[in-house]
């Protein structure tokens, strides 16, 4: 069934404003008068509507049953070309409470993200109605790379994927952290991490962890963690 996302400030008693956006992807969908579809205010709360006019008559409203237990943010350095668009929708589609982009010591590219976030922000909530989730994660870019450590160390638990770690592997840190309500995963670019980046990271809180001897790329690598994550607290 047919999915939008509204502003919390649209939903009118029992009638909810729809923009003009919305109306046009009604129009497209060939939605009539009387026929259902779901709307969600991005805070977790679904509404089962009836399109009346310009307009979506609530019928019924219910707490999303999408979203995951465990709030999972997404920290990964800027890729090259579209490769941050795909760390975005599968993240989404995996689950992912937010997704950062950092710069790093290895990145190649450094975009504008200025630019790119508004494009950035449509992919995510594309993702999420395709996905039916309850809310559109936020896509954001950090100002640094301590900035990024910063706040992806802030939470529960906090997982910096590195290539060159050989102790701790991402099984031993699920399961260390076995009552969590918060996670973070840091990805690094194309070049990986260096070591005193994540030396950096490890003595600012974060779980430095190996996915194993096979090289991920940068946009796989963020989604075979939150996977795990995922699979890890029930959620997949």
């Amino acid at each position: 069934m047919p999915r939008f996302f509204v502003d919390i400030s649209n939903i009118r008693g029992n009638q909810i404003i729809l923009n003009d956006e919305d109306l046009s992807h009604i129009k497209v969908l060939r939605i009539r008068d009387g026929e259902t579809f779901f709307v969600c205010d991005g805070c977790g709360t679904d509404y089962l509507c009836s399109l009346k006019g310009s307009c979506a008559a609530i019928l019924e409203s219910f707490p999303s049953q999408s979203e995951p237990n465990v709030k999972c943010a997404v920290f990964a350095a800027f890729p090259k070309s579209d490769k941050a668009e795909t760390i975005i929708q599968k993240s989404v589609e995996l689950g992912a409470y937010e997704i950062v982009f950092f710069p790093s010591s290895r990145c190649v590219s450094r975009p504008d993200t200025a630019k790119k976030l508004y494009r950035w922000q449509k992919i995510s909530e594309a993702a999420a109605k395709q996905s039916a989730r309850g809310i559109v994660p936020s896509v954001t870019a950090a100002a640094s790379y301590e900035s990024a450590i910063a706040a992806a160390a802030a939470n529960d638990l906090p997982l910096f994927l590195y290539e060159g770690e050989e102790t701790l592997k991402l099984s031993q840190a699920l399961d260390y952290g076995k009552k969590y309500e918060t996670a973070s995963i840091v990805t690094g670019p194309e070049g990986g991490f260096s070591a005193e980046e994540a030396e950096f990271a490890r003595q600012n809180g974060m779980s430095v962890i190996t996915l194993g001897k096979r090289i991920l790329r940068c946009e796989t690598a963020p989604l075979a963690a939150i996977s795990a994550v995922m699979f890890h607290t029930g959620n997949l």
